[in-house]
């Protein structure tokens, strides 16, 4: 295990020379009591006891980057393997395996985007997800040149933009936005013009946490006549998003963060059903075909969502995937997102009087309307802060060149937990983090 970008190898426990009392390691008292009102009265507190909570792990803040597991998972893996697997075997595909990205696709749809059925699939990596609808869109408009995307969006996102512009001869247009206040709608407007195929933006960055204005820049790219693909990575499970009521045309998302699918598990992509038809899957694959049993000698697409599969889905890595979205509509999106800000609330609050006398800048925005599930602390030392506070079985993690972010997941995160995180951070900075 890694910390992210570098940062060396360390491993997750709590330490056991001595070194760190417990005790010892705590917030001025009225934080400490804001901490356990607020989870007293935390209408979604008793949903953290569903998920696997390691002794070893003081506070986990890193869930926009791996949620934890659910505890009814362990179990529903287990009944697969001697049930849907190990019983049913080959038989389970013509069951209930063939359909499952769809399935689950409609589930992701209905909990989390604001979409109806028919429109989002789950299958593949979200960097693969990414290629074939970005791919798709542009050849949808090949007599429009341009695409928009932002300096600042995820690597992934810019590489494959750039590596799609090479391949059908299009220039991307830049927009280079503050990080921390991410892309603004006066920005996008500057660029769009009747050479503008596809606007490619996220929807949370993934670095400060700004929520984009999401449908103003759809409707806008609408006018210029061009297509709009939205990365709801980090807010898929945490942000709610309407897609269907901002007339989105594509959006891309992974299921290990907010929606606790486990390392690796399946993006899923959302294609509005008025653009189904227009466009074209560019790695077509057998699952995707109108017959996949067919074996015929040509490709014929699939009908609606389907058509936007490839290869074979992976059918394990589903199940985490129902599990939490079902726990997600038990709770409800709205208090899901009403914790959310609470949680980053109560840290920067922290930030500001505790963290910022030790040099600490908060570098996410601090109107809740525009802010996601995480929030970014800026320190120059903050690698070697990330370093001790896993070794210590804290766990952030890091975004050069000096943010830790504390990824804060509603449903599995108390405020107790991360205002003991904080302590510690406080602790390290304290004592000084080469020390």
């Amino acid at each position: 295990m890694t910390i992210e970008d570098g940062v060396r190898a360390v491993d997750v426990g709590v330490a056991t020379d001595g070194t760190v009392p417990e005790d010892e390691v705590r917030l001025p008292s009225e934080f400490v009591d804001l901490a356990a009102e607020l989870d007293g009265r935390d209408p979604l507190a008793a949903h953290r006891s569903e998920f696997v909570l390691p002794d070893g792990v003081l506070a986990y803040l890193d869930g926009n980057s791996l949620g934890r597991p659910l505890r009814v998972t362990r179990e529903r893996l287990a009944g697969f393997v001697d049930g849907e697997w190990g019983e049913r075997l080959i038989r389970a595909w013509d069951e209930s395996w063939m359909d499952r990205p769809t399935t689950v696709g409609d589930q992701v749809g209905r909990a989390v985007l604001g979409a109806a059925p028919g429109q989002t699939v789950v299958g593949d990596s979200t960097t693969v997800m990414l290629y074939k609808l970005i791919r798709a869109a542009v050849d949808a408009r090949p007599e429009r040149t341009e695409i928009v995307a932002d300096t600042e969006n995820f690597p992934t996102d810019r590489f494959v933009l750039a590596r799609i512009a090479a391949e059908t001869g299009r220039t991307i247009r830049w927009i280079e936005p503050d990080p921390a206040t991410g892309v603004q709608r006066h920005e996008v407007d500057a660029l769009l013009g009747d050479r503008t195929a596809l606007v490619v933006l996220s929807h949370v960055a993934y670095k400060s946490a700004y929520i984009a204005d999401l449908p103003g820049i759809t409707a806008a790219a609408h006018r210029a006549g061009a297509l709009v693909l939205w990365d709801l990575c980090h807010s898929a499970g945490v942000v709610g998003t309407e897609l269907d009521a901002a007339d989105v045309d594509l959006a891309v998302g992974c299921t290990y963060k907010f929606l606790n699918g486990g390392p690796g598990a399946p993006a899923f992509g959302y294609v509005a059903r008025r653009l189904q038809d227009e466009l074209t899957q560019p790695i077509p694959g057998w699952m995707g075909h109108a017959e996949p049993f067919a074996m015929g000698p040509d490709y014929v697409p699939a009908t609606g969502i389907r058509r936007f599969l490839s290869g074979t889905p992976p059918i394990l890595s589903m199940i985490p995937i129902e599990d939490m979205l079902a726990l997600i509509e038990r709770a409800g999106m709205p208090a899901v997102r009403e914790k959310s800000v609470r949680l980053t609330e109560y840290a920067i609050q922290v930030a500001d009087e505790v963290l910022a006398p030790l040099g600490v800048v908060v570098a996410s925005p601090r109107d809740a309307a525009v802010r996601g599930g995480h929030v970014t602390l800026e320190h120059d030392a903050m690698r070697t802060v990330v370093e001790e506070l896993w070794r210590r079985g804290v766990i952030p993690d890091f975004r050069p060149p000096r943010g830790l972010r504390v990824g804060l997941s509603p449903l599995s995160t108390s405020f107790g937990e991360l205002a003991t995180a904080l302590a510690h951070v406080r602790q390290i900075l304290e004592e000084g983090p080469c020390a």
